[in-house]
């Protein structure tokens, strides 16, 4: 609990008089433990303590017993989930004080976190995503998708990215984002499309004319892959063109060395799909470097939005009121980012069982 107490040391308990007779920690322990043994909302949580009330007890003094559900629900609806996203900060430099490697940053939304009776719409979470730690490394929420531009930055500066290289989609290709991402001592990789227009016209512009001049002007690296899994064979070709003074010199973006090309084969069964997606970035490496980072952000997808939705059911989550859908899910990356470092191969869903079963396992896990 000492370490616990530490990462949350400053958060204001917001509830008042009689309602605040539980502590603060206590509760946030029981609802964390609660998470990570499988728990969805605060009746699950109500029922943990009730049922683990002994094994909670070793660590914890419970001084008023088992907390009801309405004491956690008037618990998470009621605090700042700023603060509480602070707090998730340094509960995550228990686990790495620096990012490292790629960190991909992408948004999602929570389907069932809007409020048809009050207006609210559904809540859109942005993380980071520590592709070399496969874990969350920060977090910021917003109100809409089109939000998502101007809480990046937020979340960039929440990151100690020094010698990382960030990679956003498209939205957020924007040169406020790539300014700040220099700024803070880091590369970056941007998926690029319609939405800054004449950069992406005139980055296809330059691909075209190259592919047409068998890329003799300019230094130019390639690399390729070919996966087969599920039925179907991909093949990638990554083309990184690193003379760009001319895109420079028409466009000046901040920290712009090189275009990136990835034209990708899919071959099913009945039918072959191709695709060719272009991306920009402040690294002067060859594509055999730079090709795996760009497939590396697509982990922020199969890695952490694919396990909120099917292990932590985020898509059935009814929680929607005052600032509990925001703090349900911090606790849910606090949680996921414990099991995560937890050794064996198990999957996600078996370790969240194991817990639930194994009262010794659980607090391995919390005690992390």
């Amino acid at each position: 609990m000492e370490g616990f107490k530490h990462c949350f040391e400053g958060l204001e308990d917001p509830r008042t008089g009689n309602a605040g007779r539980h502590d603060l920690l206590e509760m946030l322990m029981i609802a964390l433990c609660t998470v990570v043994s499988g728990g969805e909302d605060c009746t699950d949580m109500a029922e943990f303590a009730r049922t683990k009330l002994e094994f909670l007890r070793g660590f914890l003094k419970l001084e008023y017993g088992a907390p009801s559900h309405d004491t956690f629900s008037r618990l998470f609806r009621m605090l700042d989930p700023e603060q509480f996203g602070n707090c998730f900060q340094r509960f995550m430099t228990r686990f790495a004080e620096a990012c490292q490697g790629v960190v991909a940053i992408d948004g999602k939304v929570l389907r069932r976190s809007f409020d048809k009776a009050s207006g609210k719409s559904a809540l859109h979470m942005v993380s980071a995503w520590g592709c070399e730690q496969r874990l969350v490394l920060g977090q910021i929420a917003t109100d809409a998708k089109s939000n998502e531009i101007t809480a990046v930055p937020k979340l960039l500066k929440m990151l100690s990215l020094e010698g990382c290289v960030v990679t956003v989609d498209a939205l957020n290709c924007q040169r406020e984002i790539a300014r700040q991402v220099v700024d803070q001592k880091a590369d970056y990789v941007l998926a690029l499309k319609g939405n800054q227009g004449t950069l992406h016209e005139d980055v296809k512009l330059l691909v075209d004319e190259q592919k047409a001049r068998d890329f003799k002007d300019t230094t130019v690296s390639f690399h390729s892959t070919v996966d087969g899994d599920h039925g179907r064979i991909e093949t990638r070709k990554y083309t990184a063109i690193h003379d760009v003074s001319w895109l420079q010199e028409r466009h000046d973006w901040p920290g712009l060395t090189g275009v990136l090309i990835v034209e990708s084969t899919r071959e099913l069964a009945n039918k072959t799909e191709q695709e060719t997606r272009y991306y920009i970035t402040s690294l002067s490496l060859p594509a055999e470097r730079v090709g795996p980072m760009i497939r590396d952000h697509w982990a922020v997808e199969n890695s952490l939005h694919w396990v909120m939705d099917m292990v932590f059911r985020d898509d059935e989550c009814r929680v929607r009121t005052d600032n509990a859908p925001k703090n349900f899910v911090t606790l849910k990356h606090m949680a996921n980012n414990l099991i995560r470092r937890a050794k064996g191969k198990d999957s996600q869903r078996l370790k969240r069982m194991t817990a639930a079963w194994d009262d010794d396992y659980l607090a391995s896990l919390v005690a992390a």
